[in-house]
């Protein structure tokens, strides 16, 4: 049920009424994509020329949207426009509790959340607009042994960022928040800076710099219809008439899929009930003389922070009690919602209430002024979507944030740069808008934004899975085969095998479509994702197994390291390629789906005789860490470059044709390095690398590593680290922090474990030596 009027007075103590922010007498547009009239809205009505064309046109104008249009204006890009159907921090803005942390368990998100702070810091005077920020800090509560773990597992992936935080004890935390019941605390997780923010006050500062910087806001304007032309652009269309813009942002909040759907996408985000409760004064917290840190108490799963001389706090219930509002994915938004509410249901966050009261024992007495019951927008895996989308030239997104304040100005700051220079800031690839596809289908998308807001805040285990909504329809062909022989993980909407069961074991960027768009190529480019599975077969024998099943030619001499040719094995028509699998002979099959079964069968029975078996990608990153293999997404990304990752082997500069990136790999050479990637073994105990910790010398941090494991082949710990070029050399020894303990590490010469090629070549040379 929906609550169509509220008491702006009491809804947050901050937030203006509807009739002071919009003119009278306004038609409201009844939502996106519907063919009504407008006449009401006129040019007049806006009070400023209309622009016809534009080099970037966002759609939405919450804190998210009016943050990019600040930062492209800022950064010197003219003609930026933004269009919001109604009024700034409609949607979910305006009723956002405001939380600000540099904290994040992930790696890259940190830097949106440190940028989004650094902003708000110097906004108000650099706008003239008043913000409302607030820095007491804040302090993730640890009450059971794991949770503390996790927190020094936490603080052993941040040292190396710029981000404050450190491990604190109880009686710091009784003297940062003395209201507390301190019966069962154990650490706290300090971010100092942390805290809160006026998202209304905030959303106005960023439109204020964007106007200050030549963008231009139009509301109400409601976006009608967005047409693609041959050249790239877009013609949008409202009732004001239509712009010609070289790029579209959708930064809509939970219109996202509506928005979408006027090109032919169903993005996939999902609206939930979000509740945060408000109280009046509190005698002990108006007494207190400093502002209390904001907490999250994560085994009662809620954040609670003071509200001028009250607390305001906000659960995350299990997910058998929380509510989607699915309705709007199958019919669509309600005409006219924007700054209404979802009628409050306590009885449904009572648990937490209970705890909370627990933990704050002034909340037993404190009176209840309201309890805000809003929309937020999940995605299947809680992270938004941002950047480029396949399929639809100069079409971005910047949707489904369910985190919307602390994640604007860094995500405004992330696309801004990609816009203007062509490439992203520094990687951020979790946040990919294509990591969806086909197989995102509703029901998957309900199952994991359940499980994803239920699981808001239970201990998070490196490598940990969770199944809600699989398998997808996304399985290989041989899926049936292997599910009950493997524990299965989840990339991309597939269930790959990580590791294999032995007897006794527990079961348990840009980088195609614009580059062919705007090169000189002649080239079709199709996704045959789906259609298409991918079988790896790899050792010293492999030769021979595959050879049982083909005609083709397959020695050395025949089948060439590197080439791709098609073949028949076993039958089946599929194309192969010649690669060096974590440093062993090995070939990639590219098999259709309907066919992977029979083909996979087939090398399997060839290969009894000679002792084959199947591994995952665990033992394959352990393997390629014993070969000295770098990894995608771990070695090298986007924040790295070949020549810090040691693959100066593989490029040549001096040739006389061009590549893509030859001008910028020569200039990084001629400027000369500052680090590398190097090459450490570990002394560890009980606990192996896994990459991003902290790397440590004489009491500072020099590096991080990207990936680690334990070598099975050695018996000891392998990681790779960047370190500065002075400490790469072969015997540096420096230190790795691993749950809060530092261990010894040590440089060493790479590979620990040889490759098969280089193998034969040493065998060879042997042979043929006197």
């Amino acid at each position: 049920m929906l609550c169509q009027t509220i008491n702006y007075n009491i809804c947050s103590l901050r937030y203006a009424r509807l009739s002071d922010l919009m003119p009278t007498c306004v038609l409201f547009p009844s939502g996106y994509g519907k063919s009504e009239s407008v006449c009401a809205f006129s040019c007049a009505f806006l009070g400023k020329r209309w622009k016809d064309t534009a080099e970037t046109v966002i759609i939405g104008g919450g804190c998210v949207g009016v943050s990019i249009a600040y930062h492209l204006a800022k950064a010197g890009q003219n003609d930026v426009v933004l269009l919001e159907k109604s009024e700034l921090t409609a949607g979910s803005t305006w009723h956002a509790a405001g939380l600000t942390t540099y904290y994040h368990p992930g790696i890259n998100l940190k830097k949106v959340h440190y940028h989004s702070i650094k902003l708000y810091e110097s906004l108000e005077a650099e706008t003239g607009q008043a913000v409302g920020f607030h820095q007491p800090g804040s302090i993730r509560i640890a009450s059971t042994p794991v949770r503390v773990d996790e927190l020094k597992y936490q603080m052993t992936r941040t040292h190396w960022h710029p981000t404050p935080q450190w491990l604190i004890t109880p009686e710091k935390i009784q003297e940062l928040f003395p209201l507390l019941n301190m019966d069962k605390v154990l650490a706290g997780l300090y971010n100092p800076g942390d805290g809160h923010i006026d998202p209304y006050s905030l959303t106005m500062a960023l439109a204020a710099g964007a106007r200050m910087y030549g963008a231009q806001i139009y509301n109400p304007a409601l976006v009608s219809g967005l047409t693609p032309t041959r050249d790239g652009k877009w013609d949008v269309q409202t009732p004001h008439g239509t712009i010609r813009a070289n790029r579209i942002v959708n930064a809509t909040g939970f219109w996202a899929r509506e928005v979408g759907q006027l090109i032919g996408f169903e993005h996939p985000t999902i609206p939930i009930h979000h509740q945060y409760v408000v109280t009046a004064t509190v005698p002990e917290v108006k007494a207190l003389k400093t502002e209390l840190p904001v907490i999250r108490d994560l085994e009662g799963s809620y954040y609670l922070r003071q509200e001028r001389d009250g607390l305001l706090f906000g659960p995350y219930e299990k997910e058998d009690k929380m509510v989607l509002q699915d309705s709007w994915v199958r019919d669509g938004v309600p005409p006219g919602f924007g700054k209404e509410l979802f009628e409050s249901d306590l009885d449904r966050i009572m648990e937490h209430v209970e705890m909370a009261m627990e933990m704050v024992p002034v909340l037993k007495n404190a009176d209840i002024i309201n309890v805000v019951s809003g929309p937020i927008t999940y995605t299947p895996d809680l992270l938004p979507m941002v950047g480029p989308h396949q399929a639809a030239r100069n079409y971005w997104t910047a949707i489904g944030f369910g985190y919307g304040v602390i994640h604007a100005g860094g995500i405004g700051k992330f696309l801004s740069d990609w816009i203007i220079t062509g490439e992203p800031p520094f990687d951020l690839i979790e946040c990919d808008p294509n990591r969806y596809g086909k197989w995102t289908t509703v029901p998957y998308m309900c199952a994991k934004a359940r499980e994803s807001y239920g699981f808001n805040n239970v201990v998070g285990h490196p490598k940990e899975e969770r199944f809600a909504g699989r398998p997808t329809q996304r399985t290989s062909g041989v899926y049936e085969l292997l599910k009950g022989k493997a524990s299965m993980g989840f990339h991309a909407g597939w269930e790959q095998p990580h590791w294999f069961y032995k007897s006794g074991d527990e079961v348990g960027y840009k980088w195609i479509e614009r580059e062919a768009a705007e090169g000189p190529y002649d080239v079709d480019i199709s996704n045959v994702t789906d259609d298409i599975g991918v079988l790896g077969v790899a050792g010293p024998k492999t030769r021979d197994v595959l050879q049982k099943l083909t005609q083709e030619d397959m020695s050395d001499s025949g089948f060439k390291f590197l080439h791709c040719k098609p073949i028949t094995l076993a039958g089946i028509d599929l194309r192969a390629i010649r690669i060096s699998y974590t440093g062993e002979l090995g070939w990639e099959l590219y098999i259709p789906q309907k066919d992977m079964a029979t083909v996979y069968q087939a090398i399997m029975e060839a290969g009894q005789d000679m002792g084959i078996d199947n591994f995952g990608t665990y033992a394959m990153s352990s393997l390629r860490l014993e070969k000295g293999f770098r990894g995608w997404g771990a070695e090298m990304n986007c924040d790295t470059n070949p020549l810090e990752a040691g693959l100066d082997y593989f490029i040549k500069l001096n040739k006389t044709a061009d590549f893509i990136g030859k001008a910028a790999l020569q200039e990084i050479k001629a400027k000369g390095l500052k680090r590398k990637l190097s090459y450490i073994t570990m002394d560890t105990d009980n606990v192996d690398p896994e990459g991003n910790e902290t790397v440590w010398l004489n009491g500072k941090v020099v590096g991080n590593t990207t990936s680690g494991a334990y070598s099975y082949t050695t018996q000891q710990s392998l990681a790779f680290a960047y370190l500065p070029v002075e400490l790469c050399s072969v015997g540096q020894r420096v230190e790795v922090e691993l749950l809060g303990k530092k261990y010894p590490a040590m440089v060493v010469q790479e590979p620990l474990v040889l490759t098969e090629p280089t193998r034969t070549r040493l065998q060879k040379k042997a042979k043929s030596s006197p």
